[in-house]
């Protein structure tokens, strides 16, 4: 494994280059972001994203396989940075590094990229995720539509960027799993209509809990943040509205919990189907 470049200072251009793409503004500008950790990164690799640059520090691996990796890299053409040990904390977003950060371009999807799903099932499941504010919170769903096999999670109205390096770790590489999309929502709502994909929208406002609702069809399940719930656009839109039962003094869950409520439902009922 021979690196294509030793960085030892962090005034190295390329190591500053790689930093600020912690930065929305710099991640649009230049369509690339960062993909931290073993197990993110080679589920890019599987996944096909196609990588610019990997840096890694072998004083911070935490396993044995970290070698095998970055040789796959390299034979996609991936350059290699090697980190010096005191360099790579300041490339690294996290309490823990494991020695691994690659740039990689970003992943450009549209709408269109899901009429493939309708040559596979006649009852497929998507998650519309609007103005999630939270990247923790993206993330995660995006591993738990992941977890259901979801045949697509779409990103409405965004506030945060689906490659913000907190969504990709919150995510654990599921970012990389399954069709993300971003888009507006009145042309999201289009599309599903034109689709004949049912809407259904969680509510605190529903009367009919998500367990009495049919999920068995072609559905989409809307989720919004806690602080504001979903716009007037998908409540109007709505075909079946649901809510989750709150028996406390909150009165409404964490918008990745209540989304991982609402795809496991959807998935105990559609057992068996296509």
């Amino acid at each position: 494994m021979r690196a294509d470049l030793l960085i030892t200072s962090v005034q190295n251009p390329k190591l500053k280059d790689a930093i600020r793409l912690r930065e929305r503004r710099d991640r649009e500008e230049t369509k690339l972001f960062l993909i931290e950790g073993y197990r993110e990164i080679s589920r890019a690799l599987q996944s096909g994203i196609v990588f610019e640059a990997l840096f890694f520090s072998p004083a911070h691996f935490l396993g044995s396989n970290e070698s095998t990796l970055i040789e796959q890299a390299a034979k996609r053409g991936c350059k290699l940075y090697e980190c010096a040990e005191q360099v790579f904390p300041k490339l690294s977003y996290r309490d823990r590094p494991d020695g691994l950060v690659a740039v990689a371009k970003q992943m450009q999807y549209a709408l269109t990229d899901l009429e493939h799903v309708f040559t596979k099932t006649k009852t497929p499941l998507f998650i519309v995720a609007e103005a999630i504010e939270k990247p923790g919170n993206l993330g995660t769903i995006l591993r738990s539509a992941d977890a259901v096999k979801a045949d697509g999670v779409i990103v409405c109205d965004r506030c945060t960027d689906i490659y913000n390096p907190n969504v990709v770790r919150a995510s654990t590489g599921t970012l990389f799993t399954l069709p993300v999309i971003e888009a507006g929502g009145k042309e999201t709502l289009t599309w599903l209509l034109n689709h004949q994909i049912a809407v259904v929208a969680a509510t605190p406002s529903a009367s009919i809990e998500f367990t009495e609702a049919n999920l068995n069809g072609a559905i989409a399940i809307i989720v919004g943040t806690e602080q504001l719930g979903l716009s007037a656009l998908w409540i109007k839109a709505a075909t079946i509205q649901v809510r989750i039962p709150m028996l406390g003094v909150a009165d409404s869950l964490n918008v990745a919990t209540a989304t991982t409520l609402l795809l496991y439902e959807a998935r105990r009922q559609r057992r068996g189907v296509q």
